[in-house]
């Protein structure tokens, strides 16, 4: 069976999968405060489709799954999805992203299901500033979260965290110094523009060398590293003698770009071939026809631009496709 290779050369054997458009908080870079219009559950994909997708993939290359949203964990029994994919030939690493508030009373389910990994989203670690970043959560429930998967054995846990200038660049040291003593490994993420009406988000964006300044002005010995396993696209680093890491991902002003290795399938069942361009292809109606599905990705793959242009957008400059119009919760994170 052919394999999943895009016009540029570049092998695809990671896909991103949202299970729900849903998600029990409201970050500010995410969605609205209000007025979200959420995808009818007869638009879902089922946990079958999803599984059957896979199954299609798994043949052509396809190696590591991560589960996102919304947020994964307000669908009901993700372990028996979890479970699902693990029983796939040729499927060899799942991953879940969450916001971890839910995390607490699943994550032995998770694990037990087949779960090897989890990326957690905290953006803050004061209360105050955490419920204002979410609107309205509980950045306690997410430490108990972390402790949880810990306790299972989930790993590697990296906390992703989006970093906007004016309102928790403060807190890089703190989150920084969480690597130190635990095996966590801190993921500070570029401010993206995906889904944005308008030009605010430029007001937030921080270029990530802001990391690495806070670093000499705390007297740390700042080492390279390889990262855990699953590290993507980041540049990862660690202070000397630590037992975690920390890494910058640039998506805007250092694109990675070159080797994207990444598919994604939104909750509703469409293709993306690139996070940030409007290019969909809607797979469900093929679910039964294994071929026509396996034609149709590498039809998605075929179609890939060799970078998505964020830093254009950023500079506001003309770009070559169009960015899409849907909300990161839309996507998938």
């Amino acid at each position: 069976m052919e394999m999943l290779q895009d016009s540029f050369g570049r092998i695809h054997d990671y896909i991103r999968i949202s299970v729900t458009d849903r998600c029990n908080l409201r970050c500010v870079y995410c969605m609205p405060e209000e007025g979200m219009e959420f995808a009818p559950h007869d638009q879902i994909m089922s946990y079958e489709e999803i599984a059957q997708v896979l199954k299609v993939l798994a043949p052509m290359g396809m190696r590591k799954v991560r589960l996102t949203g919304g947020e994964p964990l307000v669908r009901k029994d993700l372990h028996q999805l979890v479970s699902m994919i693990s029983a796939i030939d040729g499927i060899d690493d799942i991953a879940l992203t969450t916001n971890a508030l839910l995390l607490d009373k699943q994550a032995q389910a998770l694990k037990d299901a087949g779960l090897n990994r989890i990326n957690i989203s905290l953006d803050s670690l004061q209360a105050s500033r955490f419920s204002m970043i979410t609107r309205g959560g509980d950045v306690n429930k997410v430490l108990k979260g972390i402790e949880a998967a810990t306790a299972v054995g989930l790993a590697p846990i990296k906390l992703n965290v989006v970093l906007m200038k004016g309102i928790n660049d403060d807190e890089i040291k703190d989150f920084i110094a969480m690597t130190i003593d635990q095996p966590l490994h801190v993921r500070f993420i570029e401010y993206m523009p995906i889904g944005q009406a308008s030009d605010s988000w430029r007001k937030s964006y921080l270029p990530l060398e802001a990391v690495t300044d806070v670093c000499a002005e705390a007297g740390w010995t700042v080492e390279n590293t390889a990262g855990p396993a699953g590290n993507g696209p980041s540049r990862n680093m660690k202070i000397a003698g630590s037992q975690g890491t920390f890494g910058l991902i640039h998506p805007v002003s250092d694109h990675f770009c070159d080797n994207c290795n990444r598919l994604r399938l939104t909750a509703d069942g469409h293709i993306k071939a690139c996070l940030y361009w409007s290019d969909e292809y809607n797979v469900r109606r093929y679910v039964d026809a294994p071929d026509a599905m396996a034609a149709l990705f590498l039809k998605a793959l075929g179609t890939k631009p060799k970078n998505h242009e964020m830093a254009l957008a950023l500079e506001r400059k003309m770009q070559s496709h169009t960015p899409t119009v849907r909300r990161m919760s839309q996507i998938g994170g």
